[in-house]
């Protein structure tokens, strides 16, 4: 707990998306579509990376915020039939701030009954539509993280003083990524006005509630341990999202097996590579999965808040050689590139 105790910085405890691997199997899928496929994937890939753009917006203010801070990005929670993605969980000492990121293009009016309108330009001529509101959103969200602490929680009398100050300690904060987004809510309701703000208000605005707040600050570890709390909830979900494309894909020919390969003009003949080997059966998966377990072990940390499995895959894929290109593979930022980039180059160089 050593370096939580000299925690002056924001620390990011989970800061993967799992939007980010989504994005790399689409990529990899758009050339096997035909024409039509490949105009639904792209708008796929196109939203997907509109939304990525938009976490990392929050992201930068969330790291430039010389606050100390316990972070987890893209946490997801499950009871039973109920689950909940939620882009952003900071933990303070005093208030957990749980922040819906939309990165909304047109401009953004909050009428007097809640209802978020948008206004979008479309061939010269201004529309407007209803969206659904972020704020019944991440309302849910928050309702499931007090259910799953009150399911965990046994002794009756803190299973009632959890829920009757739950609110006190988590705050809902929907945050409109997009810079060039126009915010109208002068009519909104004052409860409602409060819980949207735009990326470039998210700092300040986790400074003014932090201070008036009067619940007591807790120590660094207890906000290390809450946020931990959450991070032992969250569940990798291996998700199959090229399910809706299996309709669009074109036809592929089968190559012939090497042996019974007819042999082309010296001037076509190409090498073959047949990897005969699953990754996770290879020396480097095997050192890579080793060092993250000694790592974790050393931390204190679930071996994947390090980097998970398709992480490890993406990192052997890619074979960045330097931190620069490590920070290209899923799930590796500036922080995490930073701390253990070192000793994950040394070992790729290897091979």
């Amino acid at each position: 707990m050593g370096l939580f105790n000299r925690m002056k910085e924001p620390v990011f405890l989970k800061e993967s998306s799992d939007a980010e691997v989504q994005l790399d199997k689409l990529k990899a899928l758009e050339s096997l579509l035909n024409a039509e496929g490949q105009n639904i994937i792209k708008q796929d890939i196109k939203r997907l990376e509109y939304g990525i753009a938009g976490e990392k917006n929050i992201e930068f203010e969330l790291k430039n915020s010389h606050m100390p801070m316990c972070i987890l990005h893209d946490i997801y929670l499950e009871d039973g039939d109920l689950s909940a993605q939620i882009d952003y969980l900071v933990f303070t000492k005093k208030i957990c701030f749980v922040i819906e990121c939309k990165n909304l293009y047109g401009d953004i009016e909050i009428n007097n009954s809640g209802d978020f309108i948008r206004t979008i330009e479309f061939g010269g001529r201004r529309r407007k539509e209803g969206i659904y509101s972020p704020i019944t959103q991440n309302q849910r969200h928050l309702e499931l993280m007090k259910k799953i602490k009150n399911d965990k929680n046994n002794n009756i009398l803190m299973k009632y003083m959890a829920g009757r100050y739950f609110e006190d300690f988590n705050k809902s904060v929907v945050v409109l990524a997009n810079p060039k987004t126009v915010l109208n809510a002068k009519y909104a309701k004052k409860e409602v006005k409060e819980k949207v703000i735009r990326a470039d208000q998210l700092i300040q605005y986790i400074k003014e509630m932090y201070a008036n707040s009067k619940v007591a600050a807790d120590s660094e570890d207890k906000m290390l341990t809450w946020a931990q709390s959450y991070l032992d909830l969250h569940r990798d979900v291996e998700k199959d999202y090229t399910g809706k494309y299996e309709q669009y894909k074109i036809d592929i020919v089968t190559p012939q097996k090497v042996d019974e390969e007819v042999p082309a003009p010296v001037e076509e003949r190409i090498t073959i590579r047949v990897d005969e080997v699953p990754v996770e059966e290879t020396n480097i998966f095997k050192e890579l999965k080793a060092y993250r377990l000694d790592k974790s072990r050393e931390e204190k940390i679930k071996p994947y808040f390090i980097y998970n499995d398709n992480q490890l895959k993406d990192l052997i894929a890619k074979m960045p050689r330097n931190k620069e290109e490590l920070q290209r593979v899923v799930g590796f930022g500036e922080i995490k590139a930073n701390k253990y980039g070192d000793d994950i180059l040394k070992i790729i160089k290897k091979y």
